[in-house]
């Protein structure tokens, strides 16, 4: 062979052999699961096998974070734009269109891409973003054993079709039948299933049930929001009756919970059909979810604010090469630097001016911390900041501020802002929120001229269901 030849056949063979050598990405993502409901990462109640064994395969992050929303009270469809795009909650196109996405740059890159579940970001983006997908919700949230499921055949998501099944046996269905498929080189699979979110409904003869007097209230339990928190009676909210009272948010969360050990199942045979695989050893999976919600906590019951389990806490496990198993982090994290980090892992380029931050040093040694500093926000309404010790939640339109020392309470049921001793902190969290806020592009002013009545009184009857969240 001559040299020349025999230069670009060795050229080849290392191109070809570092492209089989990129690692295989799998994103599992829930819909409204709390961050404190997994079995292994301390919950005594719960039924969670298989996110139990992934957790003890990887690393579990104490404090990921999704940011909230500014548009409407779904937070799930900024929450799915922000994973998706690497950008933060100001800078997003809810829609998806305006920027690439990390799954599009990952095709691109020669990774085959494959989605099957939940799409609540439009059909335009969908097709751009995934080469196949299968098995599609497009909506926001249905009876998952009614859902109306859609294919994308020749660029086009076709009609809805009737699933024959649960939604979420579907979509596992559709994720294993993939990674048993042929493959010519690295792969990128979504499953975003739709379950915790209500309605919690499954196979009746699933066998997992929970009593609902063995299930302790939230440690942030209330009757009632102690004030107009400006979503008081959003279609979430109108779950259950006010007062909340601690029988049936317990009753609400035996169901909710039967609902995530449903989930564990569909998780579990994912994750089986990954090792019978010959892609186990190479694929770095992702366990999180778009939102926490309150059931119960804080006299709330949607995701509609931006306390920490009721709404932006959620969980994040990350197992694969190179990541130490069974170990946790207190690293803080958004959802949308998740996919920054794997891109920058597995050698793709950034498709947009991401937002997101690289915390593949957490995942080497869960030591070393991410970010210094999160910012929330919901509508108009609410603002929070941490420094990851200490949480400042601002309400400008009814002239409310809380202060949290998330060391001794991370439920954050106990308000210190009250306390003199703490006046001078409040004052300097402000600030540095002010500051992330201008820094974020975040343009809302933290005070009004003319602050509104923060006192709340439920409504007499019953309100309408409202729009789906």
């Amino acid at each position: 062979m001559k040299p020349l030849v025999l230069c670009l056949f060795f050229l080849s063979a290392a191109v070809s052999q570092g492209a089989e050598a990129r690692p295989n990405v799998l994103v599992l993502f829930a819909d409204d699961q709390r961050a404190d409901t997994i079995g292994a990462l301390g919950n005594p109640v719960i039924k969670t096998p298989n996110l139990d064994r992934l957790v003890g395969r990887g690393m579990a992050f104490n404090r990921a974070h999704m940011q909230g929303g500014i548009l409407h009270g779904a937070t799930c469809v900024p929450s799915r734009a922000m994973l998706l795009s690497g950008r933060n909650l100001f800078h997003i196109d809810e829609k998806l269109m305006r920027d690439a996405t990390w799954p599009e740059a990952f095709g691109k890159a020669g990774y085959t891409t494959f989605v099957s579940g939940k799409w609540h970001n439009g059909d335009e983006s969908l097709v751009r973003s995934f080469q196949f997908a299968r098995s599609m919700f497009t909506g926001g949230m249905t009876n998952p054993l009614q859902a109306k499921l859609r294919n994308v055949d020749q660029g086009r998501v076709g009609p809805p079709v009737a699933a024959s099944r649960h939604a979420c046996e579907v979509f596992a269905d559709e994720a294993i039948e993939f990674l048993k498929g042929p493959k010519t080189g690295p792969f990128f699979l979504y499953v975003p299933f739709d379950a915790p979110h209500d309605p919690h409904i499954v196979p009746e003869d699933f066998p997992v049930k929970y009593d609902p007097a063995q299930i302790p209230v939230p440690p942030s339990f209330l009757p009632q929001h102690p004030w107009d928190n400006g979503e008081m009676t959003v279609r979430d909210e109108q779950l259950l009756p006010w007062p909340r009272t601690a029988e049936a948010v317990c009753a609400m969360l035996a169901e909710y919970y039967r609902y995530i050990s449903y989930l564990d199942v569909q998780i579990g045979r994912v994750l089986d059909a990954l090792e019978a695989s010959p892609h186990a050893r190479n694929t770095l999976v992702v366990y999180s979810a778009d939102s926490g919600v309150a059931r119960g906590s804080h006299g709330l019951i949607g995701k509609q604010n931006v306390y920490g389990y009721d709404s932006v806490k959620v969980p994040l496990v990350i197992a694969g090469p190179g990541i130490p198993a069974g170990t946790r982090t207190d690293a803080m994290c958004y959802l949308f630097d998740v996919l920054p980090t794997l891109g920058a892992r597995c050698g793709i380029q950034s498709p947009n001016a991401t937002d997101g931050f690289d915390f593949n040093a957490t995942l080497s040694d869960p030591a070393k911390p991410a970010r210094d500093q999160l910012l929330f926000a919901y509508r108009t309404f609410q603002r929070g900041y941490t420094d990851g010790r200490w949480k400042v939640i601002r309400y400008p339109q009814v002239d409310r501020t809380q202060l949290f020392d998330l060391e001794s309470d991370p439920h954050e049921a106990r308000d210190l802002s009250g306390q003199p001793e703490h006046a001078g902190r409040v004052k300097e969290l402000l600030a540095r929120m002010e500051a992330e806020m201008k820094r974020s592009g975040d343009t809302l002013e933290l005070r009004v001229s003319h602050p509104k009545p923060a006192e709340w009184t439920p409504p007499a009857r019953p309100l309408g269901k409202g729009k789906a969240r």
